[in-house]
């Protein structure tokens, strides 16, 4: 398929109109064609050009909604290409993407990816490989995986909580069970819980950004989830980014935290379940990017939210999706793309040997853009009808509509 081949617009009309949203709105949407930059065989300008346009879309229906004036929503690719490719300096100092461990090794057949930017997890490997904690040397860490096969491997970290990817091509993965299970999932998904009344926010003054007054509980980690709320905050949400004191963080908190206020909640601690219950008395949104049943366990599933704030939009982030057998597992942008096929498929392409990462992480920015979209398209239906609404995207699902779109 050539560049040229992909109808950009339909396919933020197809996504649009999937969520039950108005099509007239799609008139104030422009997404000008133009030749992506990025070095990809994939349609990575385009998806990130739709899921940001998408978002932008919502975000102008919300003030029409409120203000009854239309704006115009035009997103070029080449500024959607650069939206994801964050650059931030702390302390006048260029922080590195990734600790020296993770990346790429060869196993007994294949190749595995490691992510080891947590030291919880960078521990947890050098563990199973046997090498003690003073022995983080690409060359040791080599040998010791040449024993196991890539699979193999994948599964012992998994079973140990760590983030580990055996690369497949995409006829190894469609195979999979869970390739399979997720298969015909839609790209996100919007449930209607139950049948709250309207919650009517107030009109919007001359000027005023589209989501003002609207108050969103953000509990997500890392890229997807922080860059969903940052969207939401830059379109005038109140966000507060609530993180637990034990978890480590990433450099990239500084630049995802943009336009949020932070606070630290134990929520394996009654005092602090009952604080977020209290924050939840006025919220809109609720949103998290635990593993699917985590927050059920802490009592804080969409229903028990639902009943506590009647005609909250739940907003859940995962990597693999909500069901198949892999959906407890942990899993990170570079990890779908290693087990899923992008690797291989991007390797072939550019003739190289070695597995190829996508020039971007646009696994995290696009499923970041899609839930920034998905919540406010639940924000205009439940302004509309009423109910409680969840909203579920995953990694895994847009790099199955990524893959969907065919080849540059």
């Amino acid at each position: 398929m050539k560049a040229n081949d992909l109808d950009v617009w339909q396919q933020a009309k197809s996504i649009w109109q999937a969520q039950g949203l108005a099509a007239d709105a799609l008139a104030d949407l422009t997404l000008p064609e133009s030749a992506p930059s990025l070095p990809t065989s994939f349609h990575v300008s385009a998806v990130a050009q739709i899921s940001i346009g998408l978002a932008a879309l919502a975000a102008a229906t919300i003030y029409h909604q409120r203000s009854g004036a239309r704006q115009q929503v035009s997103v070029p690719k080449a500024p959607a290409e650069r939206e994801c490719t964050a650059y931030f300096r702390l302390d006048d100092n260029t922080p590195d993407s990734w600790e020296k461990f993770s990346g790429l090794y060869p196993a007994a057949d294949g190749y595995v990816r490691v992510h080891a930017n947590f030291d919880h997890h960078r521990d947890g490997v050098l563990q199973l490989l046997k090498l003690g904690p003073a022995d983080q040397v690409a060359k040791d860490d080599a040998a010791a995986l040449l024993q196991w096969s890539a699979e193999d491997f994948e599964t012992a970290a998994a079973e140990r909580g760590l983030v580990v990817a055996a690369a497949r091509s995409f006829a190894e993965w469609d195979t999979h069970a869970h390739a399979m299970a997720m298969a015909t999932q839609p790209l996100l998904t919007l449930t209607r819980l139950d049948d709250a009344e309207p919650l009517r926010l107030p009109p919007l003054a001359a000027h005023a950004r589209p989501l003002q007054e609207v108050k969103v509980l953000e509990l997500t980690r890392i890229l997807a989830g922080p860059i969903a709320g940052r969207t939401l905050a830059a379109y005038g949400a109140e966000v507060l980014l609530i993180n637990a004191p034990q978890l480590p963080n990433i450099a990239s908190v500084i630049d995802t935290s943009r336009g949020k206020r932070s606070a630290h909640l134990d929520l394996r601690n009654s005092a602090d379940q009952r604080q977020l219950q209290a924050l939840l008395a006025d919220a809109h949104v609720f949103m998290q990017g635990y593993r699917p049943g985590a927050m059920a366990g802490l009592g804080l599933s969409p229903e028990d939210l639902a009943a506590l704030r009647p005609g909250l939009i739940y907003a859940s982030l995962s990597a693999y999706g909500d069901r198949g057998p892999w959906s407890q597992r942990r899993g990170f942008d570079s990890l779908v793309q290693t087990i899923s096929g992008f690797n291989h498929a991007e390797a072939q392409a550019a003739g190289e040997l070695l597995p190829k990462s996508l020039p971007v992480p646009i696994l995290d920015y696009a499923t970041g853009f899609l839930l920034a979209f998905g919540t406010q398209a639940a924000l205009v239906r439940q302004a509309q009808e009423g109910g409680s609404w969840h909203v579920q995207v995953s990694l895994l699902q847009t790099a199955n509509w990524l893959r969907s779109l065919g080849r540059v």
